[in-house]
């Protein structure tokens, strides 16, 4: 083989950050693709459910510019980011919120339809406790999204509290019911979970760090993702881990024989390929 394939499965990019100069790095370290996640950008204030529509514009934007710079596989999701629920049940009351998340979500689907984007994510609840109005709003939401992901085949980028077997079950559990295979719910920020009587199916996409990395592998199986969930923000460079340590950690754990090369090329090319049908 010659150089490895090297998937980093969550990074976002911010027009006020490196942006393109970050996704530079990473392919200088080695990297060959990523999914770029939308994520709030402070340039849009989301107060209503048409302000999402111009928040992934610039998720798009800034994909185009890094195709044309980086040549890199660039996979995109675009979805409501579910703790914006907070502040839009605040400003509009909690009917109106959730009715503004759900046109985010129909928006999202929309550009999934026409083939602009890949997923539908970064959706899901709040990763803190919250009350049991904005939790079950919440669940309603993230339904809405599942079911345009069955009837799209796509992902969809679950944004949750870190996790257990137990919050994987409540996710295959929600897929199912929404017609939508768990294996196309992809558990972002997830802990080295790996195993099927932890994932019940859904795509665990592990932070790429030596001790999630060294306790996911020691379980004997390959069917995880790896990401850093880089945010690309000014104020906090290198989190939430630097852009180039996907491409690191696979270079060091293939030249300590951690990983062969079959390995990596089946999470970071086979897994990828599958998921967002290139």
């Amino acid at each position: 083989m010659g150089s490895p394939p090297v998937y980093d499965n969550h990074i976002h990019m911010s027009p006020s950050g490196r942006n393109v100069e970050a996704l530079l790095e990473f392919k200088a370290a080695g990297g060959t693709g990523l999914t770029l996640v939308t994520l709030p950008y402070k340039e849009v204030q989301i107060r209503r459910g048409e302000d999402f529509a111009a928040s992934y514009d610039i998720t798009l934007g800034l994909a185009k510019a890094a195709r044309e710079r980086t040549e890199l596989e660039i996979n995109i999701a675009v979805g409501p980011y579910p703790v914006l629920l907070l502040p839009l049940a605040e400003h509009l009351g909690a009917e109106a919120a959730e009715d503004a998340m759900l046109k985010g979500m129909d928006d999202a689907a929309e550009l999934v339809a026409e083939g602009r984007a890949s997923a539908i994510g970064e959706i899901g609840r709040p990763h803190f406790d919250v009350g049991q109005e904005i939790l079950d709003s919440s669940h309603r939401i993230l339904r809405r999204g599942m079911e345009h992901a069955k009837e799209l085949d796509c992902p969809v980028i679950i944004h949750c509290e870190s996790g257990s077997a137990e919050t994987n079950r409540y996710l295959s559990e929600t897929a199912r019911s929404a017609g939508l295979d768990p294996g196309l719910v992809v558990k972002h920020f997830s802990p080295p979970l790996v195993l099927p009587e932890e994932t019940f199916g859904v795509m665990p996409s592990i932070p790429a760090s030596k001790t999630c990395l060294a306790e996911a592998l020691g379980k004997g199986t390959y069917r995880f993702m790896m990401e850093t969930d880089y945010i690309d923000d000014p104020d906090k460079p290198g989190a939430v881990m630097s852009v180039n340590t996907v491409p690191k950690k696979i270079r060091s754990m293939l030249a300590s024989g951690k990983l062969t090369e079959e390995a990596v090329y089946h999470i970071c090319k086979e897994l990828p390929d599958s998921l967002y049908h290139r």
